[in-house]
Order: C-alpha cells, then structure tokens, then sequence
C-alpha cells in the first residue's frame, strides 16, 4: 500500500511463487492486487489481521521486497521491510512478515 519503487510484473507468478498454502496461512487466501499507472508499478497486498498486512513488490534488480505494514485510520505504518529477496524466498519471507505476533523483529537490524 506504499508507494515504492519497481516494476510492473505478473502477480500470477508471484503467488505461485509464494504458494497456495502459504497464501492460506498468510491472509486466507485473500489477495489484492494493487495497479499504480502513474509510477508504472504492481503491488501485492496480503491482509493479515489486526489492520497489519503484507505488501510485495518486484524491484528492477528482479528480487522482490516484502514488507511489514500496518494500516490505522489510513495512515500505512512500515513495521518492517526486507529487500533482495529472491523468487524461491519469497514465500518463506511473506510468511514470516507475517507472523506479527510472535516475529517482531522482522526486517529490522538487531546488533549483537
């Protein structure tokens, strides 16, 4: 639901991609997908519950970005974002997105 940086791609594939039962468990099954003409970009947006969602998008190096959001009022919060994922990646990653719950530090740097 962000406006980021990318390019058109098949979402079809994507889903194939990420995988039915992962589409189950991630969102049950619910999928938009979300055309934005003006900048020439396609998004998937997997609505999880609790006003979070998970937002994928292809970037021109041809690896996706999944990312962690969170919806209120119509203000999208970004709660985590991981870039350069790969196509066979990209499933495992959505799912872990998310997993708000138990996951929260998705897509942030910890120190060690």
């Amino acid at each position: 639901m962000t406006k980021q940086e990318g390019r058109p791609f098949d979402e079809n594939e994507l889903l194939n991609q990420i995988g039915r039962r992962n589409l189950m468990a991630i969102s049950g099954d619910r999928v938009r997908v979300i055309r934005n003409s003006e900048l020439d970009t396609v998004e998937i947006w997997l609505p999880v519950s609790s006003g979070y969602g998970v937002s994928v998008s292809l970037g021109w190096d041809d690896t996706y970005t999944v990312a962690r959001e969170f919806v209120r009022a119509g203000k999208v919060s970004d709660k985590g974002t991981i870039e350069g994922v790969y196509c066979d990646e990209v499933g495992e990653v959505a799912y872990q997105a998310s997993c708000f719950r138990s996951n929260y530090e998705f897509g942030k740097v910890v120190s060690k």
